[in-house]
């Protein structure tokens, strides 16, 4: 059997894309990220071999770490977080449960369990097994302090710091964040505080519990803040930006009407856009160009056209209109209803630091310069003064799908709302500030 590169294990569809329209430099593109994902994934686990040589980390385990950081995410649908969190929010209870299915169909289709023994690695082994391990690390499940049986069959519990590098569910700190968030923060032009290159320089293994976990310096502290305050920048600028929400909203409601109208073939039949995720082959074929499927009439159905002509308002941006926000507290989202008119609807947004209303540091562990094999919890009078006391707060935003009738009225009445529902502790201060960036989006005719 002919040895192939990991990237050849059976054509991504985006590449199969890009190769059938041309499009070379997006294509160099796609590769040179594919390349640097595999790169990031195996430079902490090489950087603790180096540094550690008695923890046996192998050859096998790098290429299993690097093939679990870049399947991880094959369980997203089309636009990402939009399908599986906004369109289908039930599909799965999260998207690595898809990645696993994913993964298990890649492996089947294409016969790769020969070819993964040719790259040294042992898909049927019982002591370890690599296949099993890699699929443990794309599921990520948390490995919680109080677990005393040892849950994992990919590797022993010698090597149980091997779980927390993909994608660590105790506390959110692995090297799927630092990825994205170096990545994102450059293509945005954004300034990213948080230097993931010095977390692995200076990040050890130590006994904890007797369990073996990956420790950060002590004096990081700081570090790992600016990484989470760097996620949450993110979020608010652009992910959870008020014009993002309103466009995915639009998406996700063109997708809906024109849900019943797209088959999509699978091993088990023809399915709907809502359906193909219950089929891991109609679920390949299933990419963001079903925006251009629906979009354009010449390529799709007349009964299509409820769809289209949501998707043609994103396009001519006749976007849904911001009419304001509030701030509550989670206690009162118990009560949460749809806002007293017709053409309205809300959306809650919530900023965290990646663990909810928790400190993602209470769940870290360090080491110090004199007891570099010691790990330990950081206690609260060694953190800086400066860092959040609050970790999380969620936002009621309201949004008009025909814009001409967002005027002082409804704003007033929205604040008036707002006051009745004691939602906003400054109800003038924080109502001003979207007024104002209302009024700047009219008056150059875009949204910012």
């Amino acid at each position: 059997m002919e040895k192939k590169e990991i990237k050849d294990w059976g054509e991504t569809e985006m590449l199969e894309f890009l190769k059938k329209d041309g499009l070379e430099e997006w294509k160099k593109r796609f590769q040179g990220w594919f390349l640097g994902l595999i790169c990031n994934f195996g430079e902490l686990a090489r950087a603790l071999s180096s540094k550690q040589p008695e923890l046996g980390i192998n050859k096998r385990d790098i290429l299993c770490v690097e093939i679990a950081g870049l399947c991880h995410d094959l369980g997203h649908g089309p636009f990402s977080h939009l399908y599986d969190g906004i369109f289908i929010p039930k599909a799965y209870a999260k998207h690595e449960d898809a990645s696993l299915l994913m993964f298990d169909h890649l492996v089947k289709d294409n016969g790769l369990k020969p070819l993964m023994k040719l790259y040294g690695l042992d898909p049927y082994g019982n002591e370890e097994n690599d296949l099993k391990f890699i699929t443990e690390m794309i599921q990520g499940k948390p490995l919680t302090e109080a677990q005393v049986e040892w849950p994992y069959e990919g590797r022993k519990e010698e090597k149980s710091f091997l779980y927390e590098i993909v994608a660590n569910k105790l506390n959110g700190i692995d090297v799927d964040k630092f990825d994205y968030l170096a990545r994102d923060a450059y293509h945005l032009g954004m300034q990213s505080n948080f230097d993931h290159k010095r977390f692995i320089m200076l990040a050890r293994v130590c006994e904890v519990n007797g369990r073996k976990r990956i420790c950060s310096r002590d004096k990081e502290v700081g570090n790992l803040y600016d990484m989470f305050h760097t996620r949450n920048c993110l979020h608010r600028r652009v992910c959870q930006h008020k014009t993002h929400k309103s466009i995915e909203i639009m998406i996700s409601e063109a997708f809906l009407e024109a849900d019943e109208h797209i088959e999509i073939e699978g091993s088990g039949g023809k399915f709907k856009l809502s359906e193909a995720k219950d089929d891991m082959e109609a679920y390949t074929k299933l990419t963001d160009q079903v925006f251009e499927t629906i979009l354009h009439p010449w390529s799709s159905s007349p009964k299509l056209e409820k769809a289209r002509k949501i998707l043609e308002r994103i396009v001519s941006r006749n976007l849904y209109k911001f009419v304001g926000e509030t701030k509550v507290c989670s206690k009162v989202l118990m009560s949460l209803y749809y806002i007293w008119f017709v053409m309205a609807g809300d959306h809650l947004v919530t900023f965290d630091y990646g663990k909810k209303d928790e400190d993602p540091i209470k769940n870290t562990y360090f080491y110090s310069k004199d007891e570099p094999t010691k790990g330990f919890k950081i206690s609260d009078n060694q953190k800086s003064k400066l860092i959040p006391t609050t970790f999380s707060e969620k936002i009621i935003r309201v949004y008009c799908k025909n814009a001409e009738k967002v005027n002082k009225d409804v704003r007033d009445a929205f604040k008036d709302w707002c006051k009745e529902k004691k939602y906003l502790a400054e109800p003038q201060v924080i109502f001003r500030y979207s007024m104002l960036k209302v009024q700047l989006d009219d008056e150059d005719g875009d949204l910012k």
